[in-house]
């Protein structure tokens, strides 16, 4: 008689296990659903400069579009330096200018009478030694006067050389080598004018996307360094959703194929394509939370969101149907 009560446990128990079994089987995820999350787009925009910031116009949750200005520096300083480097350009271009436009017709002209002026203090200074020569043979002149008068002949001949070298100089205008050190001087100082634009330009942060602000994580006035975090934005331009999917799928996820996707809170359909799918297998992440997955290689896809609204938001999950799934 005891045995009976045990029997009558022991057939409810085993009962009770193929109740739970039975529900398990009926819950198992329908063929062809997947479940992912909507991709975190997030940037931490920053100035690549140094200064004092002068204007923040965005607080959190105010939308940007992409180009549009969001802070400022004080663009005093680079705005001095952008000047400093014209007026250097402008002055490496003139010395090129005057290079290339070689030697003036004027100065060609007064090179040609140093050459004369010189040729007559020659003439001169030969007329004046000779004469002392003369005298000195005859007792008439001191040796000092002769000297003299030798001395001066030298610095006459001496004289005209350099005028005649000026001469050709002139004639010839500028070297190629000066000409190229000219060029190259106009290239360096170029390159220094576009390095001051950049600078100057780098005092205004533009949006990188369309988006929103996140965190405005410091105030006007703040003295910020390269790099130092300004604002955090959430990119919205593109919606992409990641999910995972085991290999007996992978047939039916050919990039461009377009997908049905819905999330928790609203019943609405979205419409997606597949953009992408790992080319590897990989383990479950501990985020993907239906159990037949947990313990399975999957393979990682992105589907970008067709038609997205202000209803879906970045990190919220997301019920994924492919194409002729009941």
């Amino acid at each position: 008689m005891k045995r009976l009560p045990l029997a009558i446990i022991a057939i409810a128990v085993v009962g009770g296990i193929g109740w739970l079994v039975a529900q398990r089987i009926t819950a198992v995820t329908p063929p062809g659903t997947l479940y992912g999350n909507v991709e975190i787009r997030q940037v931490d925009l920053s100035f690549n400069a140094e200064g004092i910031v002068v204007a923040m116009p965005k607080r959190e949750g105010d939308r940007v579009r992409q180009g549009e200005s969001i802070a400022e520096l004080d663009p005093a300083t680079y705005q001095s330096a952008y000047d400093l480097a014209i007026a250097r350009r402008d002055a490496a271009k003139a010395r090129l200018d005057v290079l290339l436009a070689g030697t003036r017709t004027e100065q060609i002209d007064q090179a040609r009478a140093n050459v004369a002026a010189a040729q007559a203090s020659l003439a001169n200074a030969e007329v004046t030694y000779e004469r002392q020569q003369g005298l000195a043979a005859r007792n008439a002149s001191t040796k000092q006067l002769l000297d003299d008068a030798r001395m001066a002949l030298d610095a006459g001949r001496a004289k005209l050389d350099q005028m005649q070298a000026a001469l050709t100089e002139a004639v010839n205008g500028p070297r190629p080598e000066d000409i190229a050190a000219g060029r190259a001087q106009l290239r360096a100082a170029e390159a220094t004018v576009q390095l001051a634009a950049t600078q100057l330009a780098r005092t205004k942060l533009m949006a990188p996307a369309n988006g929103m602000i996140m965190t405005r994580v410091i105030e006007p006035g703040t003295v910020v360094l390269p790099a130092a975090n300004v604002y955090s934005m959430a990119l919205d331009d593109e919606v992409w959703v990641r999910a995972f999917a085991p290999e007996p799928l992978l047939p039916r996820l050919v990039p461009g194929t377009e997908v049905a996707m819905t999330t928790d809170g609203s019943s609405k359909s979205y419409r997606g394509s597949i953009g992408y799918v790992s080319p590897a297998a990989e383990f479950t992440p501990k985020t993907v939370e239906t159990p037949e997955l947990r313990t399975q290689l999957v393979y990682r896809l992105r589907i970008r969101v067709e038609d997205p609204d202000a209803a879906i938001r970045q990190g919220m999950p997301v019920t994924i149907r492919l194409p002729n799934t009941p």
